[in-house]
């Protein structure tokens, strides 16, 4: 058995009488410590799909399984256990607490969970060893989503859900972050799944699924993945 296994998985949302298929018959299987990049374009089920694997979404039809886990089994008490202790999310927005040092909003994810990771280590990790004490008004866009990464791995999840982490930032600084990424999957054996409409992303990954029209239409999977680094979009 995969460590994740998306079998038969359909998604049906309804609008008055109209039936939209976000999801249409899909399966993918992703192993432990993997990072899978999702691609497609706009409307081909990524979000959808990345909401079903952390619990925020549920299927139509069909079964999700996460460490032996069967997700859309497990009703609202379990899933918000499953949310706050297995899964870590990073957002195109960083969405941290204002009134908080960095540090502080790394704290707070780890008061939730169970397992955590020292806030004060993975800040340093992150590179923002110095910045620890400022407010995010007072860090760039890519400090801010470093805070974001360093919240949700200080959790310690099984799975890190990233919705196009990149989207928000420039060419130098989106590169570090995917960089900080991939590191954290090699080194941590954290399984992270990127979603992203850029395909030049792809070679970075040790599995690339692409979507189209709600199916996961084509699955490559790179034995020997490139250091973003050397990748160039």
């Amino acid at each position: 058995m995969s460590y994740i296994e998306f079998k038969n998985v359909n998604k049906e949302y309804k609008m008055g009488e109209v039936t939209i298929k976000a999801l249409d018959n899909t399966n993918f299987n992703i192993e432990k410590g993997e990072l899978v990049v999702i691609v497609g374009p706009s409307g081909a089920g990524k979000t959808t799909t990345l909401n079903i694997l952390g619990g925020m979404d549920n299927v139509t039809s069909g079964e999700v399984i996460v460490d032996g886990k069967q997700v859309n089994k497990l009703n609202n008490k379990e899933l918000i256990k499953y949310r706050r202790e297995d899964i870590g999310f990073i957002f195109q927005f960083y969405n941290l607490v204002q009134n908080l040092t960095a540090v502080e909003n790394v704290e707070l994810a780890t008061q939730i969970c169970k397992d955590s990771l020292d806030p004060e280590t993975i800040i340093e990790k992150v590179g923002l060893k110095e910045r620890k004490k400022n407010f995010p008004s007072q860090l760039s866009g890519g400090e801010q989503q470093r805070v974001a990464i360093a919240r949700a791995i200080a959790k310690n999840p099984k799975l890190l859900l990233c919705d196009e982490p990149t989207g928000a930032l420039d060419y130098k600084t989106g590169k570090q972050i995917l960089k900080l990424l991939q590191d954290t999957s090699r080194k941590e054996n954290m399984t992270v799944i990127i979603i992203t409409h850029n395909t030049a992303l792809a070679p970075m990954a040790d599995k690339v699924i692409h979507f189209k029209n709600g199916r996961a239409e084509k699955i490559e999977t790179n034995e020997n993945p490139t250091s973003i680094e050397e990748i160039e979009w």
